[in-house]
């Protein structure tokens, strides 16, 4: 049994509009959603104790999440990710993007789809949001409509998103919740045991674009075949992050991607995606500068990020999956969040 609840989050400045919230909550999950950016602003999964705490980092109000802050629990796009000095060619023709992450463009642009507010629709089990993209927004070609749905069944959370263009354009869409499993605001995720089914990994370049590149795992600080713990893994390899998209198997079925145990409080978290990569981001560029809830400070590596996606870069990388949309297509997957105790 899932129940369904929408507040007032909040009112965007100048008389822009309200920012709603839903709640969806089951026996063993508690999700509040807001509809700016389709935003996860808090997930409470139940220790092996039976005490529930918040384990996505965030802000209590509306405030937090207009300032500039990394994309907690929100929905990027258009594209997700890096697009190497913000330029790519579709059909013959150049487009070029904004620039927003150094030499590069970053999850979207300016204002990508993390920083509007979406219409919402309750489901029986969850919600659906969308919107359309105008033609040209952020510098992307073709209109763009958008359903983004979280729905709830016990202990699992699914997203599905799908998209539908007017013109050919790159999509690759992602939620970008940040996760500490002992519970938002503990002061690092270095007890946090780590598992990633893939084989391979993408190099990156020093602005952290791919070099092309697809590297066997084996032997390197990106095999996580087997489960290890964070901390001792980062010292052992003298490495101080990951922000890598490992290469998943190419199927568009649902498969297995990651696991995450936390041994002090017993939750674990699995991740299951039909996507064909996972962006494992380890919070480095946090730096203690923004208080989230309950005045917690968020230092580096205070959370970590899964994010399902299509490959970086991929529409200037032609041996990568594509991540075109064509007219008459329908992009569409799903990830699913299952959340249990050990």
């Amino acid at each position: 049994m899932v129940t369904v609840t929408r507040a007032v989050f909040g009112d965007l400045p100048s008389g822009a509009g309200t920012v709603e919230k839903f709640q969806l909550q089951s026996d063993l999950l508690k999700v509040d959603i807001i509809s700016w950016g389709c935003t996860i602003t808090a997930l409470e999964v139940k220790d092996r104790q039976g005490r529930a705490s918040d384990v996505v980092l965030g802000f209590a109000e509306l405030e937090g999440y207009l300032q500039k802050q990394p994309y907690f629990g929100a929905v990027v796009g258009r594209v997700a990710n890096r697009i190497a000095k913000g330029t790519f060619t579709v059909d013959g023709k150049e487009y070029k993007l904004a620039i927003n992450n150094g030499p590069n463009s970053l999850h979207g642009g300016v204002r990508g789809f993390d920083k509007v507010v979406w219409t919402p629709q309750v489901l029986s089990n969850g919600v659906q949001f969308s919107r359309v993209s105008p033609d040209g927004e952020e510098g992307y070609p073709g209109e763009l409509k958008v359903w983004v749905t979280y729905t709830l069944d016990g202990g699992e959370l699914t997203v599905n998103y799908r998209a539908q263009a007017s013109r050919t354009t790159p999509v690759n869409l992602t939620n970008h919740s940040y996760f500490n499993l002992a519970g938002q605001g503990s002061p690092n995720i270095y007890d946090h045991e780590v598992t990633i089914e893939a084989d391979a990994f993408l190099p990156v370049d020093e602005t952290l674009i791919p070099t092309g590149e697809v590297a066997p795992v084996q032997g390197t600080a990106f095999d996580l075949r087997r489960p290890v713990e964070l901390g001792k893994h980062l010292q052992e390899f003298r490495i101080t992050g990951f922000d890598h998209n490992f290469c998943l198997k190419g199927s568009k079925d649902k498969h297995f991607c990651a696991r995450v145990c936390h041994a002090g409080s017993g939750r674990v978290l699995e991740v299951y995606t039909t996507q064909p990569g996972v962006q494992f981001y380890t919070g480095n560029f946090l730096d203690g500068t923004l208080k989230g809830k309950s005045g917690a400070v968020y230092a580096k590596h205070s959370g970590f990020c899964l994010e399902t996606q299509s490959w970086p870069d991929a529409v200037n990388q032609p041996h990568f999956p594509s991540v075109l949309l064509r007219p008459g297509e329908e992009y569409d997957h799903t990830t699913w969040f299952k959340f249990s105790v050990a």
